[in-house]
């Protein structure tokens, strides 16, 4: 393939993203899970318009989620990940990334790029938390993108790390809990909390876990392990230190501040790890970070860097201890 032709292809990416996340809004996957149908069937089943419902799942059947066998339409083994209740479905970050303000700010890198600020704040004129916040059908579909994603993450955080040796996991900004219903399934010994904003932890199922609400850049449960999942990346270091400080001062005696976040100069996928560091750049203002620089983010709220574990998905286990 010439260079040129091998460019256009990377250049229609946003297109193959926004027909994937269609497709998941009109959940096509989960109704063809009940069986094939004709595209008048399927049309009728979704509510779309049957003539623009081919064009569309002419392109999907090219990128291999469906197959169409003599006008019948059908799921590959791709197009059932997208199912809402496939095993560890990507559905709910597909649905999210087709999202206004999440496809708007995708638009306005080079704002960033330019001037090193945040895009989102930039278009909205306040940060994504905020504006999440105030919209709460956007604020739901990122929920359920986060969940959609961490069972892939939660499963190898589980497999590669061992939690036996602590009593109390606390969950920092953990969301729903699915990491620390992992983590619980496999030591049932250990007793875990879940903490998040209060609005998130609403819906979250208590009956295996404490459920504590709040502000993790004022106060976290104790526990000799504080574990955040996917929380570090989304702050600017100054942020980042504010919330580990928190950490550092709820952190039981010879106990454990676990970070699962991605490392820029270990990733094994490093093309998705660094297009994950631009997604930081353009949303929250934070950033993917070097094992070096979580050395020195981590020194600078009173931590030490122990140990990095990898997983089999993206992300790694850094581990850290009060300093000493």
């Amino acid at each position: 393939m010439d260079a040129s032709r091998q460019l256009l292809g990377l250049i229609g990416g946003y297109q193959v993203s926004q027909a994937i996340s269609v497709a998941a809004r009109l959940r096509i996957s989960d109704v063809l899970a009940t069986g094939p149908q004709t595209l008048a069937e399927l049309a009728q089943s979704i509510g779309a318009d049957e003539q623009a419902l081919a064009r569309l799942m002419h392109a999907l059947t090219a990128l291999g989620l469906y197959t169409n066998d003599g006008g019948t339409l059908a799921n590959t083994e791709l197009g059932a990940a997208l199912r809402v209740d496939a095993p560890r479905s990507v559905a709910g970050w597909a649905r999210f990334v087709g999202t206004g303000s999440y496809w708007q700010t995708q638009a306005a890198l080079e704002q960033s790029i330019r001037t090193g600020e945040t895009a989102f704040t930039l278009l909205h004129g306040e940060p994504v938390w905020t504006y999440r916040a105030k919209h709460p059908d956007e604020q739901e579909a990122f929920d359920a993108a986060m969940t959609s994603m961490a069972d892939a993450v939660s499963a190898a955080v589980v497999a590669a790390y061992d939690f036996s040796r602590y009593q109390t996991v606390v969950d920092v900004g953990g969301g729903h809990g699915r990491l620390l219903n992992g983590i619980l399934d496999r030591y049932p010994t250990v007793k875990g909390v879940l903490f998040d904003q209060p609005d998130v932890v609403a819906g979250a199922d208590a009956e295996r876990f404490e459920v504590v609400g709040g502000n993790f850049f004022e106060s976290v449960p104790r526990g000799d392990a504080l574990v955040l999942k996917s929380v570090i990346h989304d702050w600017a270091d100054a942020e980042s230190i504010d919330i580990l400080r928190t950490c550092r001062k709820a952190l039981a005696s010879d106990g454990r501040v676990l970070l699962v976040e991605q490392l820029l100069d270990r990733s094994p996928d490093p093309v998705r790890t660094a297009f994950s560091d631009l997604n930081m750049l353009i949303m929250t203002g934070g950033r993917e970070r070097t094992t070096d620089e979580y050395h020195t983010l981590l020194a600078a709220a009173g931590l030490e860097l122990v140990d990095t574990t990898p997983t089999a998905s993206t992300t790694f286990v850094i581990e850290a201890a009060a300093a000493r």
